[in-house]
């Protein structure tokens, strides 16, 4: 009897789902009539001694007890996960520390001046419960504001007991604190320094995750930001300024650049069609998108990138812009995304590899490069593969070691020793093209400069490739050093010869060395020696500019033209034949003289073919030297206590006395002209006027309004002819002498 009572209670401890069926009523019975004879029987069942059901009894009760630590320790996981699970979508309630405004906050403490509060971030052992004032500090100090902000919200600190911190072990004893931490609004995530807490939050906004998962209702995606350019749309995600922290970069202030590029693509369009071109480092493919949409049929456009959400969202943009993808050209994978009803403009290729894995694999007519920052590490593959008289553009935004400022940076990608100059914008083009020539001359081809741009942003260069070993090597000599005086900003390129000179301050025009003490020149490079811009190519440019009705590349395209020739605005004409005055060979349209229609016929008939071909050369090498290297800034050689004039009368009167000028984009005060150094501030100083306003050590001087100096020059204009010259007024007898080297004037007696 005693071993059947043991087992009826066994029964009674186990779950309902290990009993039989028949078993439940049996359970009820004890439960309802019978307590204190249960509590017997269970205690006869513990104290009894019957060897075999005393060993069943052992090992049910250790199953239970087993089971029992089983589920609290999964809902101990299931409480964990509910605070640190990044990845669940279901939404839940924000954290109390999550508030709009220190108000909210203050709503949560239930402030009353009557009774002490406690703060409803912290626990008692940390701030005990004080008064209305007391606890307002509080919260303000201490939460609020050092909380971090987004969208509106709040995250303040929280000391709760919601992140339990690693235990420390100290002999015997075992202590565990709570850390100040913060909650985030997007996941459920616990941080512990505000700094990390920022940037937690930066990596959920590039990736595009900024619905907040603790709100009570779900809330709707907020669809990503399209931007409209040239017609053309681009869906871009909301950090698109960053180009560090996100994958999809978009800088509106490159617009300038990326028309450039399109009317440069546009001009080698008109040459030969159908052409194929590379965008090498697509991003949004803002710049693709433009080619195929308006090139329509005379491009084939591939745009590549090596970021896996980059190409997704490429492939987003031209669906947005209704052209029809193609994934692999080799295998026609086309992206049917499109619905039927809808008709494509265009096709466009996307790819996702490596740069220089596209270009070593594949030949293209017209290759862009823009990666952030500089492009040198893809020159080599850029040349390897494109087509011959095809071209190369690219855009280096690493201004900081080209523009001089970090030049430890220039020495490292191009091997290159430059100073900051008053032309290091200049200086900065001709670094990057003598770097773009090495890398071709590599691969055994050479470099024809169509374009040389230096902006506040970027420097671009647009180059022609020509194929073969003679055109390669004409491209090396063409890279030199640069003599650079420090005292008088004047410089001129080395003389190509490999005899070591004993003194090369002579190849400089100026005579600072002799005067002034110590080394004052540096020697800069190497550079491009060759000229920065191709006069025919860039009229062509500005027709498609017009003919696309590109009006903010306009201007800056009639002031390279100008620059190409070396004349001011008001020379310049838009209507010059384009299209009559031109002559084509092998592709590449060359200008000629207006009278060439005349010139070609002789008793009514044609000239022979030789003198046809060798007219477009001749005039081919007339242009290749059309401007000078380099520019002065007026107002770094202006004078002191005088005004000088404005630049275009400046120009006027240097043309007027028989140099060639214009104006550079490169600097909005610069002066590009062939007049030496000399000559120039002689000039300038001859058509500045002098205002004293203040008095002078030797005494105010007072001259009269109508006085000019410049009038009265007597010195000879010459390059190194004395070491001062004298200026003299006979109505006030004031005598001004100024050198060279020092080119404030000073009152003699």
């Amino acid at each position: 009897m005693a071993a059947e009572e043991a087992a009826e209670a066994a029964l009674v401890r186990l779950p309902p789902q290990q009993r039989e069926p028949g078993e439940e009523d049996e359970e009820e019975e004890y439960a309802g009539g019978g307590g204190g004879e249960a509590a017997a029987l269970n205690g006869m069942v513990v104290s009894g001694k019957v060897g075999n059901n005393k060993l069943d009894m052992k090992v049910t009760e250790s199953e239970v007890e087993t089971k029992e630590k089983g589920a609290e320790q999964e809902s101990t996981r299931e409480s964990d996960s509910n605070i640190l699970d990044v990845s669940s979508d279901s939404p839940r309630e924000k954290h109390i520390s999550i508030q709009r405004q220190l108000a909210d906050l203050e709503k949560l403490a239930d402030l009353n001046e009557a009774e002490k509060k406690p703060c409803p971030l912290c626990p008692e052992e940390k701030f005990k419960a004080c008064y209305n004032h007391k606890l307002h500090r509080h919260l303000q100090n201490l939460h609020w504001k050092i909380s971090v902000e987004f969208e509106g919200y709040r995250m303040c600190i929280c000391h709760l007991p919601c992140r339990l911190v690693k235990p420390n072990l100290v002999g015997d004893q075992t202590f565990s604190k709570m850390g100040a931490h913060y909650h985030c609004i997007i996941c459920s995530a616990t941080i512990t320094r505000r700094t990390d807490m920022i940037g937690h939050i930066n990596r959920h906004v590039n990736k595009g995750e900024t619905e907040s998962r603790f709100i009570t209702a779900p809330a709707p995606k907020t669809s990503q930001e399209v931007l409209k350019e040239s017609d053309t749309d681009v869906q871009v995600l909301p950090n698109y300024t960053t180009p560090q922290k996100t994958d999809s970069y978009f800088n509106p202030k490159m617009k300038l650049n990326r028309q450039l590029i399109f009317c440069a693509l546009a001009v080698l369009a008109e040459e030969r069609k159908p052409i194929e071109c590379l965008d090498a480092f697509g991003a949004t493919g803002i710049m693709g998108l433009q080619w195929a949409k308006h090139l329509r049929s005379s491009v084939k456009v591939t745009i590549n990138d090596c970021n896996e959400n980059s190409v997704t969202m490429i492939r987003e943009n031209c669906h947005l812009n209704k052209m029809k993808v193609i994934l692999n050209a080799k295998e026609d994978d086309t992206d049917e995304a499109i619905e039927d009803g809808e008709e494509t403009i265009g096709t466009i290729e996307v790819t996702k590899m490596d740069a220089n894995v596209i270009m070593h694999l594949r030949s293209f007519d017209f290759i862009h490069l823009d990666p952030f920052g500089t492009s040198v590490n893809y020159l080599d593959s850029a040349f390897r593969n494109v087509r011959n008289l095809g071209i190369v553009s690219l855009t280096s935004t690493d201004i900081s070691s080209l523009y001089a400022k970090a030049q430890h940076v220039a020495l490292r990608h191009y091997g290159c020793n430059i100073v900051r100059t008053e032309y290091y914008k200049e200086l900065a083009a001709r670094i990057v093209i003598a770097a773009v020539a090495r890398a071709a001359a590599r691969c055994n081809k050479g470099i024809e400069v169509l374009l040389a741009v230096a902006l506040e942003h970027f420097v671009l260069v647009v180059v022609r490739v020509l194929r073969g070993p003679s055109p390669a090597d004409d491209s090396a000599k063409k890279i030199k050093y640069l003599i650079h005086c420090q005292w008088c900003e004047e410089r001129i390129f080395q003389r190509e010869s490999n005899m070591v000179e004993e003194n090369p301050y002579q190849q400089l025009p100026c005579d600072c060395y002799g005067s002034m003490p110590g080394k004052t020149a540096v020697v800069l490079g190497p550079l491009w020696s060759g000229a920065l811009f191709n006069t025919g190519f860039l009229r062509r440019m500005l027709f498609e500019a017009v003919q696309y009705g590109l009006e903010e590349t306009q201007p800056l395209l009639k002031t390279l033209v100008c620059e190409a020739e070396c004349t001011t605005l008001k020379q310049f004409s838009i209507h010059s034949s384009i299209d009559e005055n031109k002559q084509e060979e092998c592709g590449v349209y060359i200008k000629t003289p207006d009278t060439s229609a005349e010139s070609y016929l002789v008793h009514g008939k044609r000239k022979s073919n030789e003198v046809i071909r060798n007219t477009p050369k001749r005039q081919k090498c007339e242009n290749s030297a059309e401007h000078p290297a380099f520019y002065y800034n007026i107002h770094r050689h202006s004078i002191k206590g005088m005004n000088m004039p404005k630049v275009n009368k400046f120009l006027s009167y240097l043309s007027e006395a028989g140099y060639r000028v214009s104006r550079t984009h490169f600097d909005p005060m610069g002066v590009r002209t062939n007049a030496p150094l000399a000559q120039f501030k002689t000039i300038l100083v001859k058509y500045s006027t002098p205002t004293y306003a203040g008095g002078q050590a030797e005494g105010p001087v007072h001259l009269t309004e109508d006085l000019q100096v410049g009038d009265h020059v007597q010195a000879a204009v010459a390059g190194k002819a004395g070491d001062g010259e004298i200026l003299e007024d006979n109505k006030s007898g004031v005598t001004a002498t100024f050198t060279k080297d020092c080119p404030t004037p000073c009152a003699a007696d």
